[in-house]
């Protein structure tokens, strides 16, 4: 049953809903469904779940881009009502035409709608009744030819055995090939030592009656053939057998003739010494943390863009001469304009689009939901004058890139810290990730950084399963001079962080940053320890370190860390990732594709990026210059 049937505009202004519907939807659905969808950009998708206490529902969608319309239908996930998207369409043609933009309230839709469900209802009774009934046909009709089937196949072994008569009149036991059915209509008598022939020199009667029967002397070509193929293959197998060669022995080293010496070394001559020749690094770190800086994180500065785009259109200039018509027709077209785009005309530039995206290193499953998306925005749009429909589809994806990477709540983490200083309590941030992706440095790099605000740092050596990691930890707490909470290896993260959180209490820190193994995604008991982690302290952020490198198994992890958080934590309203640290991001050139993957699949922010080796390496993720990047 339907439970709720919605109309609104694309600035949430709601139209019209059905009265004899009139179910109290529990939960939020469609809050739930503008915000994780229709805003983020997954309006591609055929439908969405959610999952509310005591209730899970199913929602589709669809909308009037021209109009600026969006149309709901919300129902029971259990039920599979196939005229949901029948039904959404009808309503859709059927609204459109009697909406006006001055017009707010449309109750006189309602009997119009009542008539739209019963049609859309006895179309999907009919489509049930054609497919019962059209089962059991097909099963009939494959029984029939497997009994026609079996019956051929019968009467053919039959014939084979020889044990009843022909009615040619001939002696069919006498020879191997098998008697004509209709052989009394030949009016001819086959000896003894004959072999029967199909062809019939009586007449073509004789002839097409014939051709329902096997043909003698195919059969007999085909037995020949065989035993030409089996005679062919004994003479090849009794072709004498080449004999193995003999194992070469392998000689004995000779140690004494060594190789001449040849010169690895290709640095200066001047430095023989390769010790002298090794600079020294200061333990005192000297420089301003780049979270503090407002640069453009990009590979190339906007100036060589600039340049680039005007030798571009330059180029163009001086091409024009030679292409006059294919210009007069473009701009024609653009003059004219377009009724409405449909899904053809956007097509190739989508396609365009979505290879672009993925040279960036976008992950491919996340490129084509984009796509989907924005076609699903710009579908029946009238498209302006002087305008492409290349350039149309670049601006809505560039306004859909810029709403996903722009984050929808605070990532001050000072203004956190200070009102967890107000409360009396330390701020808690955790670091999670898959083996290797630099969680230990990063760690260091923020706590760097939180050094710079007056802010009093304590580490938490919680990595107790990799060897070396305490070490490491207590380098970096050395080096930046704050104290560091470390119990040794082989015991419990989740005891270990709870005790380091006690004894920040104590001193007075003000942040606590745990640290805690690498683990993949797959890996179910280590994942079982970071969610007890997780639960045991309620931190007030999960960072996900993510390294920058990575293509589509970025969609792999964070979904599936996600999942595992979730599924394996005791509460039931487990924590997730609350945000992300892209590590390794001075590395990748112009592919930070990554970063509109994790973010889209995660929906957590880029709260920081790691662009080098020195504690000052860290910096903020600039939106405006990641979807230049992405769409360049």
């Amino acid at each position: 049953m339907l439970e709720q049937l919605l109309i609104f505009t694309r600035g949430g202004l709601i139209l019209w809903t059905c009265k004899e519907l009139g179910n109290a939807l529990r939960g939020s659905p469609i809050d739930t469904l503008i915000r994780s969808c229709l805003l983020e950009e997954r309006s591609g998708t055929a439908s969405y779940n959610y999952d509310a206490p005591g209730a899970s529902y199913t929602l589709k969608w669809t909308f009037h881009n021209e109009l600026g319309l969006v149309f709901v239908a919300v129902y029971q996930r259990i039920l599979h009502l196939l005229y949901v998207d029948d039904l959404l369409s009808m309503v859709k043609q059927e609204f459109s035409e009697i909406y006006d933009p001055k017009r707010t309230s449309y109750n006189d839709f309602d009997d119009i709608f009542q008539q739209l469900k019963r049609e859309a209802e006895a179309r999907a009774e009919e489509m049930k009744k054609s497919k019962q009934v059209g089962k059991p046909m097909n099963n009939n009709l494959s029984r029939k030819q497997g009994q026609v089937q079996n019956s051929t196949t019968d009467g053919g072994n039959k014939k084979k055995s020889g044990g009843e008569s022909g009615n040619d009149g001939g002696d069919g036991g006498k020879f191997k090939g098998r008697p004509l059915e209709n052989g009394n209509l030949n009016n001819n008598h086959i000896g003894k030592g004959e072999v029967p022939s199909v062809v019939n020199t009586n007449g073509k009667e004789n002839g097409a009656s014939n051709t329902s029967a096997f043909d003698v002397n195919k059969l007999q070509k085909l037995r020949s053939k065989g035993v030409k193929k089996t005679k062919t293959e004994t003479v090849a197998n009794k072709v004498p057998e080449v004999e193995p060669k003999k194992k070469i022995t392998k000689k004995n080293r000779v140690w004494d003739d060594s190789p001449k010496e040849s010169k690895l070394d290709f640095t200066d001559p001047m430095s023989e010494n390769g010790e002298q020749s090794i600079s020294v690094v200061a333990a005192d770190v000297v420089g301003e943390s780049m979270m503090d800086k407002e640069e453009m994180i990009s590979s190339d500065s906007e100036s060589e863009e600039e340049e680039e785009e005007e030798e571009e259109e330059t180029g163009k200039d001086d091409k024009a001469d030679t292409k006059k018509k294919s210009w007069f027709s473009s701009m024609f077209q653009s003059i004219a304009g377009k009724a409405n785009l449909e899904k053809s005309d956007l097509e190739p530039a989508l396609k365009a689009l979505k290879d672009r995206l993925m040279t960036k290193n976008v992950a491919e499953e996340i490129a084509e939901k984009l796509c989907e998306s924005v076609a699903a925005s710009l579908e029946g749009k009238k498209l302006a004058s002087f305008t492409r429909i290349s350039s149309t589809v670049q601006a809505a994806m560039e306004d859909a890139l810029v709403r996903i990477l722009t984050p929808r709540r605070s990532i001050d983490i000072l203004r956190d810290v200070h009102a967890a200083k107000e409360q009396g309590k330390p701020y808690v941030v955790v670091f999670v990730g898959v083996n290797g992706v630099g969680k230990s440095t990063n760690l260091a790099k923020v706590a760097y950084w939180l050094l710079q605000h007056n802010t009093k740092v304590m580490m938490a050596a919680c990595d107790t399963f990799r060897s070396g990691a305490v070490e490491q930890l207590r380098t970096h707490a050395r080096r930046l001079q704050i104290p560091i909470f470390e119990k040794g290896y082989e015991k419990d993260p989740a005891i270990v962080a709870k005790e380091a959180i006690q004894e920040a209490s104590r001193n007075g820190s003000d942040v606590v940053l745990v640290d805690t193994a690498g683990r993949m995604q797959d890996n179910e008991p280590l994942m079982r320890a970071l969610s007890k982690l997780i639960y045991m302290n309620s931190p007030d952020l999960v960072l996900f370190v993510g390294e920058a490198l990575v293509g589509n198994d970025a969609v792999d992890q964070l979904s599936k860390f996600n999942q595992k958080l979730g599924d394996l934590s005791p509460s039931p309203n487990p924590r997730l990732i609350d945000g992300i640290l892209l590590t390794k991001f001075d590395t990748i050139d112009d592919k930070v594709g990554a970063a509109l993957s994790m973010v889209y699949i995660s929906g957590a922010p880029v709260m920081f990026v790691g662009c080098g080796q020195s504690y000052t390496d860290l910096k903020k993720l600039n939106v405006k210059s990641i979807v230049k990047t992405l769409l360049k």
